[in-house]
Parts: C-alpha cells; sequence; structure tokens
C-alpha cells in the first residue's frame, strides 16, 4: 500500500495538479485565463530550463547507484538533477499563487508532495528536488513579473 502511494505521488499527483488548474479556471471560474497562461508559460520554460541543466549536470539517479527499487510508472533514465516534476509542480503552485493566494497554496503542497515522491521513489536525491523547486518558484515568478505570459495572448 505505502508503495502504491509513492507511485502516485511520484508519477501521477502532477497530473491532478493540472487536472486542479482545469478544473479551477473551467468550473470555479477564479482563475482567469491571464493565470493559465502564466501557469503554462511558466511550466513551459521551467521544462526547457531543466532540459538544459540536465545536459550540463549529468548526474546520475540513486537508483542506478544504490540498486534499490524504482517506485515510479517508468523508470526514468536521464539525468538526475535537478528535478523536472517537481520544478513544474511548484512552476504550476507559483503561477496560480501568484493570482489566487488561497488556492495557490493548495497546490504549493501538491507539489511539496511531488517532491517527497520523487525521493521516496528513488528517482531523485533531495538536492534535485530543492534545486526544481528553487527553478520552479523562479521562473514563474519571474514570467509573472515581466508579464512575459503575456506574449500568448
Amino acid at each position: 500500500m505505502f508503495t502504491l502511494l509513492i507511485t502516485f505521488l511520484a508519477s501521477v499527483l502532477i497530473w491532478f495538479l493540472f487536472l486542479g488548474l482545469l478544473i479551477l479556471w473551467v468550473i470555479d471560474g477564479k482563475i482567469k485565463r491571464e493565470a493559465v497562461l502564466h501557469a503554462l508559460f511558466a511550466v513551459v520554460l521551467v521544462w526547457l530550463l531543466t532540459l538544459a541543466v540536465k545536459n550540463l549536470f549529468q548526474i546520475e539517479r540513486p537508483y542506478l547507484l544504490n540498486g534499490g527499487d524504482v517506485l515510479t510508472l517508468t523508470s526514468p533514465l536521464d539525468a538526475s538533477f535537478p528535478s523536472t516534476h517537481t520544478a513544474i509542480a511548484f512552476a504550476l503552485a507559483t503561477a496560480i499563487y501568484l493570482h489566487d493566494k488561497k488556492n495557490g497554496l493548495v497546490f504549493f503542497w501538491g507539489a511539496f508532495l511531488v517532491a517527497v515522491g520523487r525521493i521516496l521513489a528513488n528517482v531523485h536525491y533531495p538536492f534535485d528536488t530543492i534545486a526544481g523547486a528553487a527553478l520552479g518558484i523562479l521562473v514563474a515568478w519571474f514570467t509573472g513579473k515581466a508579464h512575459l505570459f503575456k506574449m500568448l495572448k
């Protein structure tokens, strides 16, 4: 049962965060089009940034070094640093928080659980997720302050 929980946190919860964004936008109406564009723009930027950083730092994943089980739906083979899942989750949470503080805090808890899940799933070191969280927060904050997402309108 604990293994399924870790797999859920590490691999599935991030998709529920995206579903939450859709629900807030479509059903609840609390998140406007601008907030959704901000979140999606920040997610794409941080995804590209983590891919570039992974190419610079070829750090092997924990399961490749310790021989432990991988508790994710797939076994990632790319570099460990930084955690892309965590970066995306925190970029999404930060973008939402900048537009809707109350719901943003809920998304931050989800992002934190994604980070913990990635560590417990044996696919990231704690520093990978800390760096991913920092990148996600910074990219979403920067795109919000610079209004870069408005280019998509």
